[in-house]
């Protein structure tokens, strides 16, 4: 496991012999300490009222939970578990008298929700929750129906999942990093499954499973494993991985990407010399516009592309679509991407390294989220980050706001009203019109990005 249990070593103290009144203080004090930690090994244990997490309760169970900053899990390994999905309930059966003894002393439960937000409430009403219940008796619960032979990870398919953003940061990526170490052989049990959202992730989903997804809400069975991750492992920032806690980082999971899409780029272009432009464009770096149709719209793509082209850009206008592998190849292609703050900007990942993504941040108050949202993954995916605010001019706020209204004045007044009425305003009623000149500067330091 990744996690490592750390327990407290009483360590002996030698005294002199040369001193009889020393010794035989000493002497007192060893056998006080030897009697002490009698006592704390072998003393009745009280048990919680819940298993507690951050813990491993008991050791030869195999039983260990864990709370994070996103995530709530558990590993269970080396026991009859059964999953039933008529009570919600994960049971552990003692399979052993050792174990049974363990389990007398922590027979305690735990309810999970498997997803990896578990901050958010929003999010988290629409995630079923999972009993992890031990069990002394197997006659105490229902029998197995069906007994598995690999490992399972329980995970949800709640929150925001259809959201490309949320589909990535608290799903994929987590569900990458606690089951990839299984190398295929683990089934996937997802409570509040979306058909569409397996077949959507269909290239991951097999890549990392060689078995058809257990729909386990739909399910009468009694499922039965001997090792079951409930919950998944998440990092506690956005589309991230933290190697300290998982044997894989974002460069392997980008690698993991390429791998599922056949993504033949790795690296973006490195320009050598302005001559280096062809006029047939083979070798000119290659300029993704992200576009949006509803909301954070570019007014004036056109605008965009040809200046772009003038410096010397091969420039490509597209919307992500739920065609995963179709969108994957075009960013792939790709050496710069650019795009308003929004979900569309999460095919990032699908960027060759060194590549250069330019995030444009709404006017009011949204630099922020928008730079921890992708700025900061950026880092660990080995992608030069830029981004351009944009000023009021550049918005379409103007034609719905007058000019000393708090909109433009106050934005944080705006967002003191709450997070429905902030998104209502700067996210889902704003579009974009950027100043074409002061824009520039920021494709000019992309290309000398290029050149390094």
């Amino acid at each position: 496991m990744d996690e490592k249990i750390t327990y407290d070593t009483f360590f002996a103290r030698s005294f002199s012999r040369s001193d009889q009144k020393k010794l035989g203080y000493g002497a007192f004090i060893g056998c006080l300490l030897i009697a002490l930690s009698f006592c704390l090994v072998f003393m009745p244990y009280s048990s919680p009222q819940s298993i507690r997490l951050g813990t491993s309760v008991p050791k030869r169970m195999n039983l260990v939970c864990k709370s994070e900053k996103r995530s709530d899990y558990c590993e269970i390994n080396g026991e009859d578990v059964r999953i039933d999905a008529k009570s919600s309930t994960v049971f552990i059966v003692a399979s052993s008298q050792q174990s049974i003894r363990d389990l007398e002393d922590n027979n305690t439960s735990l309810l999970i929700g498997p997803y990896s937000r578990k901050e958010d409430q929003i999010a988290m009403k629409s995630v079923r929750k999972w009993l992890v219940k031990p069990v002394m008796e197997s006659n105490v619960t229902p029998p197995c129906s069906q007994t598995h032979s690999v490992p399972a990870t329980l995970f949800s398919l709640g929150g925001y999942s259809g959201n490309n953003y949320h589909d990535f940061t608290d799903i994929i990526i987590p569900l990458y990093s606690t089951a990839r170490i299984f190398n295929g052989e683990v089934k996937f049990v997802v409570t509040n499954s979306n058909p569409w959202w397996i077949n959507k992730f269909r290239n991951l989903v097999q890549k990392l499973s060689n078995y058809e997804v257990i729909d386990i809400d739909n399910e009468e069975n009694i499922h039965c494993f001997t090792s079951v991750v409930v919950g998944l492992k998440r990092a506690p920032q956005e589309l991230s991985i933290d190697p300290s806690k998982s044997s894989y980082s974002m460069k392997d999971f980008r690698q993991f990407l390429r791998s599922a899409y056949s993504l033949n780029k790795v690296r973006a272009i490195k320009i050598e010399d302005e001559d280096d432009y062809d006029d047939d464009g083979k070798t000119r770096p290659r300029l993704l516009i992200v576009a949006r149709n509803r909301t954070r719209a570019f007014r004036n793509t056109d605008e965009i592309v040809g200046m772009a082209r003038n410096l010397g850009y091969e420039v490509g206008v597209a919307e992500a679509d739920g065609n995963i592998q179709r969108f994957a190849e075009i960013v792939n292609s790709c050496d710069v991407m650019m795009g308003v703050h929004g979900a569309g900007l999460t095919n990032m990942v699908f960027l060759p390294e060194n590549a250069v993504l330019i995030q444009v941040i709404p006017f009011g108050g949204v630099e922020w989220p928008a730079r921890a949202a992708f700025g900061e993954p950026s880092k660990d995916m080995n992608i030069r980050y830029l981004d351009y605010k944009i000023k009021a001019e550049e918005s379409s706020l103007i034609e719905q706001y007058p000019a000393d209204h708090e909109v433009f004045k106050n934005p944080l007044s705006i967002s003191k009203q709450g997070w429905l009425t902030f998104k209502a305003v700067y996210l889902d009623k704003q579009d974009v019109n950027l100043d074409i000149n002061r824009f520039k500067i920021t494709l000019l330091k992309a290309l000398e990005l290029l050149h390094q």
